[in-house]
């Protein structure tokens, strides 16, 4: 297999253990995912122990309460900022196309693991690319609306009734991108193989055979291409 079907690393990465593989994620690509998740959870535990005294409880984590709600718009703009890199690299990837739709029309074939069925899929799902949509608009709404409440630096600058839908807004947000996170999360375990793409960075042929065909049918011809020819 040549190093263009390895991916942009350096050829020692051809070892033996990684012959046969795909690289699907590379490490700066997997540095930026998980810290953009390391940043989220942080956010997501800040954030429910500010909305409601039952979880309020969740403060001890940070310090108690003055500090909750010091470090959570931190800690926001934190993961927005490793987020926006990442979505910047893979942005035109996740474009929806003719088949994207087609793909989403069967999803009964989806929930039933018949892949088969399907139209085949590029480096990113539908699911996926609705996904993405969803974090960067729930992103964009966390922002413009924690401008808004954020009570220590700009909050004072606008009038009452913006502070209280701004609030709203912040928490509908909110519970929309903790809710489509849990969905990517629970997406990642159940296709056996996802997990170990973002940690590991690699994929076997067979894996990206069956659930991203026209991604692999990309990669094999880039890499036919690239093989020098005899003269």
């Amino acid at each position: 297999m040549s190093d263009l079907e390895l991916g942009p690393e350096r050829r020692d990465a051809a070892s033996p253990e990684h012959r046969g593989m795909i690289l699907r994620y590379t490490a700066g690509e997997r540095t930026n995912h998980w810290m953009v998740a390391m940043a989220f959870v942080l956010a997501a535990l800040s954030g429910l122990a500010l909305f409601h005294p039952a979880l309020f409880g969740l403060s001890g984590l940070f310090g108690g309460g003055p500090w909750t709600r010091i470090l959570h718009p931190f800690i926001g703009l934190a993961m927005l900022l490793a987020f926006l890199p990442f979505a910047l690299r893979v942005g035109s990837e996740n474009r929806m196309q003719p088949r994207d739709w087609a793909w989403l029309r069967q999803y009964r074939d989806v929930v039933m693991n018949r892949e088969d069925r399907l139209p085949e899929v590029g480096r990113y799902n539908a699911g996926q690319k609705l996904v993405f949509y969803a974090i960067v608009l729930c992103l964009t709404g966390l922002l413009l609306s924690g401008v808004a409440i954020w009570r220590a630096y700009f909050s004072i600058y606008f009038p009452a009734v913006v502070v209280r839908w701004g609030a709203v807004l912040h928490a509908l947000c909110a519970l929309v991108l903790i809710c489509t996170i849990i969905v990517h999360i629970y997406a990642a375990i159940w296709v056996k193989g996802s997990v170990e793409a973002m940690t590991r960075g690699r994929v076997t042929r067979g894996w990206a055979w069956k659930h991203h065909r026209a991604w692999f049918r990309e990669i094999m011809t880039r890499a036919a291409n690239s093989r020098p020819r005899p003269d």
